[in-house]
């Protein structure tokens, strides 16, 4: 049996565009940053408030990255979505779709660097 999820990975093309979108569009810290055994080039990023990492790998040994539609996604909650987006949309990262009212609050979406999709939930009471 497993104990805890300790991190998510997602191989990109072009590691420091993606690792800049995480930092200074989506406010995630990066915690550590050293490359493998066998060469792949790993980036490790958190939440302010969670404590599991996802980490960005670049290695170019496996060939092209190719990103399915609809395959995964990441989803982060924002205190302010409104206010989110217009941070986003000031870096180049418009939503790609919503916002949409839910039973439980607003949910939007942006594509992160190399079609990586993003949802951002803004929980209200």
């Amino acid at each position: 049996m497993v104990s805890k999820l300790l991190h998510t990975r997602y191989r990109v093309t072009d590691l420091e565009k993606t690792i800049s979108f995480y930092k200074d569009v989506l406010g995630l810290e990066e915690v550590k940053r050293h490359k493998s055994p066998r060469g792949s080039e790993l980036v490790f990023l958190k939440a302010p408030e969670s404590e599991e990492l996802i980490e960005i790998c670049s290695y170019p040994a496996s060939g092209p990255v190719v990103v399915g539609p609809d395959l995964t996604h990441l989803a982060f909650e924002v205190k302010d979505l409104e206010s989110f987006a217009k941070h986003a949309a000031s870096k180049g990262y418009p939503l790609s779709d919503g916002p949409t009212k839910s039973s439980s609050g607003v949910f939007a979406f942006i594509d992160a660097p190399e079609g990586y999709e993003v949802e951002l939930i803004e929980y209200q009471s």
